[in-house]
């Protein structure tokens, strides 16, 4: 009875047991069955072997060769063996350490983090963080492709599933970090469907620069080096067809950016072939420190300076006429110094200025110059403390941005665009120990780059001023009929 209902049981007494698939088949088949199952399996356990000799070559390679050593010539040829492969190791160790890093060291610890760290969490870490997904009994999970260790972080490769963003890993940065025990995480995207976490485990940063020797040598106006990235390369700013805005709160580093900046332009500045140009409404606390790299400066944010910015931005417009069916673009074969516009507080200027009609005007000039400037040669250096737009309301015409050391989260996008921060660039999780660190973004560019500024001291200054009064006086022609001049 079922439900209150008979049932006839008649249908099922004839049921047969279900049988497994190898029991069904005739007795001459089972051994060519067997047979074929067996070969599968064998087949299959060699392939893993090899994707596993291939994916951890040192891992499996290396004891594999010592035990066949010992079992075919005994142990005291095998100790002897690895006694003098570790003497090489150090003798490549000691002759070029970077070489040995990079091609050794790095690699063991690579073979090892993988190992440990990657592989055995990498399937409870996806479905927990929601990055694994399930359709019709079928679980699509991220692919861990390649995992590449440098000593201060693991890029770790992986494909993602049909369906999936770069942002749905960026939301999940601080959980994937701790995850894998790292101090921070970031997302960069390579291509469709795949992207490289960036698993950070110390700061290369963390010690200052020193600035390298002044020569008299070539300048690269589109590649100045003010410092080096956490990569180890030459941190480089675009001078010549851009515009540079350095954002950072006090003691976060802004002095170092500009004279680092500064410090690489010496030898052109003492060719004559650039001009600064400084503005400092703190009363030369700054610019004063080496006025002899300015061929004119002004200490305030008067009068005397909103008159020198729309000079300048004059200046602009002149030089533009006369390139118009001439030249796109500056070059030095102009005989035309490239000229550098430096505002220390940019703010004191175009938002702190309590005469209304100056800081309008002051305002005004400086978007002619960063608008109008870039084929002309005209470039402006402008540093700030606040970023946000009732200050700097023209933000966007800076195509060069470096955040250093930020008071809030909020202000990382304000500084380098829309989702920098979701990509990992913390600037306002930079240490007060560190000045001079910074994130930086160019026009074009998707990911920000994180570099340090050389530590340019007092001492460097004094050289500075030294190395440029020993130049030639240049007189540039900065209004019809004038030279260039100092103010106070």
């Amino acid at each position: 009875m079922n439900g209150g209902k008979w049932v006839d049981p008649a249908p099922f007494e004839g049921a047969r047991p279900r049988l497994p698939w190898w029991a069904l088949v005739p007795g001459k088949a089972k051994w060519l069955a067997a047979l074929v199952a067996l070969v599968w399996f064998v087949v299959l356990g060699v392939v893993r072997l090899v994707l596993v000799a291939v994916r951890y070559p040192v891992a499996t390679v290396v004891p594999v060769s010592a035990a066949w050593c010992w079992w075919r010539f005994g142990l005291s040829p095998l100790v002897l063996t690895l006694l003098t492969l570790v003497a090489l190791l150090l003798l490549w160790a000691g002759y070029d350490r970077a070489s040995f890093l990079r091609h050794g060291w790095y690699r063991l610890v690579t073979e090892w983090r993988r190992a440990t760290v990657y592989v055995p969490r990498w399937r409870s870490v996806m479905r927990l963080a929601d990055l694994a997904k399930r359709d019709r009994g079928r679980e699509y999970r991220p692919k861990l492709r390649r995992v590449r260790s440098e000593g201060w972080r693991d890029r770790v490769r992986v494909r993602m599933i049909p369906a999936q963003s770069p942002e749905v890993w960026e939301l999940r940065r601080d959980g994937l970090a701790h995850s894998f025990h790292a101090q921070s995480c970031r997302v960069r995207v390579l291509r469709p469907r795949v992207i490289e976490l960036d698993f950070v485990h110390r700061d290369p940063l963390n010690r200052p620069l020193r600035v390298p020797a002044l020569a008299d040598v070539e300048v690269d106006l589109k590649r100045v080096v003010v410092g080096r990235t956490e990569t180890g390369k030459p941190w480089r700013l675009r001078l010549l067809g851009s515009q540079v805005l350095v954002v950072g709160v006090p003691g976060a580093g802004k002095g170092s950016v500009l004279w680092s900046l500064v410090w690489q332009l010496a030898p052109a500045i003492r060719a004559g072939l650039v001009r600064l140009v400084g503005i400092d409404p703190k009363g030369g606390m700054e610019l004063g420190q080496c006025p002899d790299a300015f061929d004119r400066a002004v200490y305030d944010n008067g009068p005397e300076a909103v008159a020198l910015l729309e000079e300048m931005a004059a200046e602009v417009k002149e030089r533009a006429t006369r390139y118009r069916g001439v030249r796109r673009l500056w070059a030095r074969s102009t005989g035309e110094p490239f000229t550098v516009l430096v505002v220390d507080e940019l703010a004191d200027l175009i938002a702190y200025q309590p005469d209304k009609q100056l800081r309008e005007r002051a305002a005004r000039a400086i978007q002619t110059i960063t608008s109008q400037g870039r084929a002309p040669g005209y470039a402006v250096v402008g540093l700030v403390q606040d970023p946000r737009k009732e200050v700097v309301g023209f933000r966007h015409l800076f195509t060069t941005r470096v955040a250093l050391r930020l008071d809030e989260p909020q202000q990382v996008d304000m500084v380098l665009g829309d989702g920098v921060r979701q990509r990992g660039a913390a600037a306002h999780e930079i240490s007060e120990n560190t000045p001079g660190v910074a994130w930086v973004k160019q026009d074009g560019q998707r990911e920000p780059e994180r570099a340090r500024a050389f530590h340019v001291t007092d001492a460097d200054l004094g050289e500075l001023g030294a190395f440029l009064a020993d130049a030639t006086v240049h007189n540039f022609p900065t209004r019809p009929g004038g030279t260039g001049e100092v103010a106070a």
